[in-house]
């Protein structure tokens, strides 16, 4: 493609979308939305694992995605990845019963694009966009990217940590009376617990924090865009979501709690793409190369940059000379200043992947991953290995597992989504035996990694979802006491997980660390629900909760739990 083509691939068949809702199904790239179905007649009570064990094992149907429906609603979406396999699922599910129930598919109408639809609403009433567009002039972008992303900036530390405790406060009182509603034989229990704990099932310890409150984010994954006006290329965070109509982009350099070291490298690459051909990425006709910077920092100093780019038409060579050109940058030119010690290239397109996302990471240049101590300890971290975005904070937050586990040699700890092995290894010197579950492998590598380098011998990792090898991992533990630390996605753990964890008699203790604490009271709920044919075993309670402010500034707060097994004929 010649260059001035790149230059004005971003407008390319602009005409074609920003009046059309539905224009992105046009396009080549794939999106699950042009082979989508709606499943009508489903039983009130069902699994989503049941539902995709029967289109995908039972039916053989090969669906790409379950769109969960809404409660109670008795229909919901599913997506394929062919008109062939949506012809086959409706003529297979058509008349099936299931549970009792029988099932209707029809193909379903794919959702508008959210941008171009509220572009259009706008567009048709010229006042109403009038008035949009002079509130958000009246906010410098400098403002907006600040209070999207640190809303609290501007409230003094210990009143943030104030306003945390109470919001904690809400959802365990919130979580107490979730817990009374589905296990009302422990009601007695649930009372005395709450006399005891002010209102609370849970005895709530004091917030924890680090004296670290700025420039504390190790992680950080930037937009590339244009600014507020498309007046120019911007590696930053987005003003506002796509949804909310949006795509502007603003800068990062007045927020605190992003390190210096990540500023300058985002400001030394902002000036490399601003003077290349090629357009930042456009999410509303998905033309343009440059789509994001993740920067990864350590407190060895170690910074690693990962380049994600939409590679569209560009060949194999034009690609191979871009990659040449960006390691030349940031190892011989004016991105020196920035010291990478580790830098990748990630190739960012829903084609790459055949289904939404996805992509692929090749190294360039300086070490394949880059290495942070915690703990006394140090860990080796890979560019897709999950890792806490606060160091200092996790110290603090992995401390207060251990005293709330507070396991011994007799101790078997099974570390659910385990990542790079970061709380297994730094229990591993108080309890017999760590094993470890995690469904990444480069992650899995990096931990077993990690082992080796620390002289740890006691821990095991497996490779798997932890609904899928949780029973199986179990059944290896040694020890007559197990205890689970169990720190999942902010959704929270599959539901087969959570009744494995209960299934397991020798477990008797469970540390649960959740980053979303309203998000992790179905798991809690569930953990603690009467014993039956499903949820086998005593219920798995909340006994001791203590916050730990991970993320100043922001309205996030971890929440670690201890959980223990209470025998309902005991507490009536």
């Amino acid at each position: 493609m010649p260059e001035d083509a790149k230059v004005s691939a971003s407008t390319e068949g602009e005409n074609n979308t920003d009046k059309n809702p539905y224009g992105y199904l046009d396009r080549e790239d794939f999106t699950s939305e042009k082979y989508k179905i709606e499943i009508q007649g489903l039983p009130k009570y069902y699994g989503m694992k049941e539902l995709k064990n029967l289109l995908n094992n039972k039916l053989e149907l090969e669906s790409s995605k379950v769109k969960p429906p809404k409660k109670g609603s008795g229909w919901l979406f599913v997506c394929f990845k062919s008109e062939e396999a949506v012809e086959k699922a409706i003529n297979t599910i058509n008349g099936l019963t299931w549970k009792n129930c029988k099932l209707m598919a029809r193909k379903a109408k794919p959702a508008p694009d959210p941008f171009i639809k509220r572009k259009m609403e706008a567009d048709a009433n010229s006042a109403k966009r009038q008035k949009i567009e002079s509130q958000s002039e009246t906010i410098s972008p400098e403002l907006q990217v600040k209070t999207s992303t640190t809303p609290l900036w501007d409230i003094p530390y210990p009143k943030q940590l104030e306003l945390k405790t109470k919001e904690i406060r809400s959802v365990l009182q919130k979580l107490g009376q979730a817990i009374w509603k589905q296990n009302a034989p422990l009601s007695k229990w649930i009372q005395q617990q709450e006399t005891k704990n002010s209102g609370l099932i849970c005895e709530l310890l004091p917030i924890l924090s680090s004296s670290m409150t700025e420039g504390y984010r190790n992680k950080c994954e930037f937009t590339v865009g244009r600014s507020r006006g498309e007046k120019e290329i911007v590696i930053g965070f987005r003003l506002s979501s796509y949804a909310a109509g949006s795509t502007a982009v603003g800068p990062i350099d007045d927020l605190c709690h992003i390190p210096q070291s990540m500023k300058t490298a985002v400001r030394l690459f902002q000036s490399f793409i601003r003077e290349s051909k090629l357009e930042p990425f456009d999410p509303v006709n998905h033309q343009g190369y440059w789509r994001q910077i993740t920067a990864r920092t350590t407190r060895l100093n170690h910074l690693m940059l990962i380049v994600g780019v939409h590679p569209q038409e560009l060949s194999n060579d034009e690609i191979d000379n871009l990659k040449k050109d960006i390691c030349r940058f940031f190892d011989e030119e004016g991105g020196k200043e920035a010291n990478v010690t580790s830098l990748y290239f990630q190739t960012i397109s829903r084609r790459d992947s055949g289904g939404e996302g996805g992509g692929s990471f090749q190294h360039l240049s300086g070490s394949e991953y880059i290495e942070e101590e915690l703990m006394d300890m140090k860990f080796r971290i890979s560019p897709q290995a999950f890792f806490q975005v606060n160091s200092q904070g996790a110290e603090i937050l992995y401390k207060a597992a251990i005293d709330l586990a507070k396991p011994n040699q007799d101790t078997s700890v099974l570390d659910v989504c385990c990542g790079t092995g970061t709380i297994g290894l730094t229990f591993s010197k108080h309890c017999g035996e760590v094993l470890g579950l995690e469904m990444i492998p480069d992650a899995i590598k990096d931990a077993r990694e990690n082992a080796k380098m620390n002289k740890v011998d006691n821990c095991e990792f497996f490779i798997g979802k932890a609904e899928d090898i949780l029973k199986t991992v179990l059944q290896r533990t040694t020890k007559p006491d197990v205890v689970a630390i169990v720190d999942p996605p902010r959704a929270g753990l599959q539901q087969q997980a959570v009744l494995a964890l209960r299934k397991s008699k020798s477990l008797k203790r469970l540390i649960y660390i959740s980053c979303d604490p309203k998000a992790a009271v179905k798991n809690l709920v569930d953990l603690a629900r009467p014993t039956s044919k499903q949820y086998t075993g005593d219920p798995l309670v909340p006994v001791k909760a203590v916050p730990v402010d991970m993320f100043p500034h922001t309205n996030h707060c971890e929440l670690v739990f201890l959980l223990e097994r209470v025998s309902i004929a005991d507490k009536k």
